[in-house]
């Protein structure tokens, strides 16, 4: 009787974004005795009931489980001299553990849950998003899907060939990147798009988030914060209408200079600017865009450093909200004049195949058994466990 070799969706444990080691050394610094509950939600419709998929994805978390950072990844990871020694030996005895994953099915629907010590746990949310979405890809015709995928992705190609003369007559230069990590079709086609980029636009194609495809590809491996680092920050006993300008002086004190990208939208961009004061903004290099119109939070930023005398020249615009390369270009050319740009793709570029996508997250809900929160500026991305803690971060920072 043959019998299949099993072989996981995650074979390294580089494969995964560079947010979450930069994040991961902040809080192991700063909070190394938190506990926190992280937990799986899937915001639309799937094309067939999640909790199909737990056995599978049970048993591709015990994998994850397994495994270990190699001698080569922590070489590599050495190579990026905002990782500190004491992290790096940190990750050589690191081991995920299986006991605070929680996999159950509610009806249709598929919950994860990541609870334990915040150290333990922040590092997998990327991996079990990736593990999740291939098994769902898996559902669909695979010859079909990579066929058009193929197709999808010349065009994109053709797209940036067209258009990027014009880019060029801009002051600042377009720059695109793969955040497409936690969203992709497959592990395969993810590289396969990352390998094809490299190759045949270069001069636009910069950079991807995913650290293994960076070593692999010699790319740069991108990405600062995201909302689970300030979020956190809402229940480490600072005043809450503090917690963003702890979290970003935090930052400073860990980075000195180094991953000066500050995200903006977790109680949204006008609370963001409110706390984004001169000492913050000069020490910043930029911020990224995650959810409202991009326009208005553009024109926002660039009155805010205009109101702070500070040259906007000299900083940096990165949008990373359901990008798509004619959305990308099109801002392009809006601001390319006043700022510097960079733009952030994820779906769009390792999962656009023709079929139907998960939008899934796995976000921070509680910390050293608080609730924590992150009111967005688009509708339906706000996330909350209690509605009460809400509507108390509602009122501290004006959002009613």
């Amino acid at each position: 009787m043959m019998t299949t070799t099993f072989e996981p969706i995650i074979r390294n444990l580089l494969d995964t974004d560079l947010y979450k080691f930069t994040m991961w050394q902040s809080l192991l610094h700063a909070f190394p005795a938190n506990q926190a509950e992280y937990r799986f939600v899937c915001r639309n419709t799937p094309a067939f009931p999640l909790a199909d998929l737990k056995q599978d994805v049970e048993r591709e978390l015990d994998a994850l489980c397994a495994m270990r950072f190699t001698d080569a990844d922590l070489d590599y990871l050495r190579t990026r001299p905002f990782l500190k020694s004491d992290f790096i030996d940190f990750l050589r005895i690191f081991q995920f553990q299986r006991r605070y994953l929680t996999i159950e099915t509610e009806g249709a629907n598929l919950s994860i849950v990541a609870k334990g010590p915040q150290i333990h746990v922040m590092g997998m949310e990327v991996y079990v998003l990736a593990i999740v979405n291939e098994l769902y890809c898996r559902r669909f015709d695979r010859s079909a899907a990579i066929e058009e995928g193929s197709r999808r992705l010349q065009a994109k190609i053709d797209l940036l060939r067209q258009q990027g003369a014009s880019t060029k007559e801009r002051r600042h230069p377009f720059e695109f990147f793969d955040f497409g990590t936690r969203r992709r079709f497959s592990a395969s086609w993810h590289e396969h798009v990352v390998a094809t980029l490299h190759k045949e636009v270069p001069e636009y194609f910069k950079a991807t988030s995913n650290v293994h495809l960076a070593r692999k590809y010699g790319l740069v491996p991108i990405g600062t914060m995201a909302h689970e680092y300030l979020q956190t920050f809402q229940a480490v006993g600072v005043q809450l209408k503090q917690f963003q300008k702890a979290s970003l002086e935090a930052w400073v004190q860990e980075y000195r200079g180094d991953l000066g990208i500050a995200l903006t939208d977790v109680v949204g961009m006008d609370a963001f600017l409110n706390d984004f004061d001169l000492y913050f903004a000069k020490l910043f290099d930029g911020l990224r865009h995650d959810s409202g119109d991009p326009s208005e939070w553009a024109r926002k930023a660039l009155a805010h450093y205009a109101k702070l005398r500070i040259d906007a020249h000299t900083k940096r615009l990165v949008f990373s909200d359901g990008l798509n390369l004619p959305k990308a270009l099109s801002l392009h050319a809006e601001f390319a004049d006043r700022v510097q740009m960079g733009f952030g793709i994820g779906t769009n570029l390792s999962n656009d195949m023709g079929t139907e996508t998960l939008n899934i997250v796995m976000k921070l809900l509680k910390c050293n058994g608080q609730p924590v929160a992150k009111l967005s500026d688009s509708e339906g991305k706000a996330l909350y466990v209690d509605a009460t803690f809400l509507a108390y971060l509602r009122q501290q920072f004006h959002r009613e």
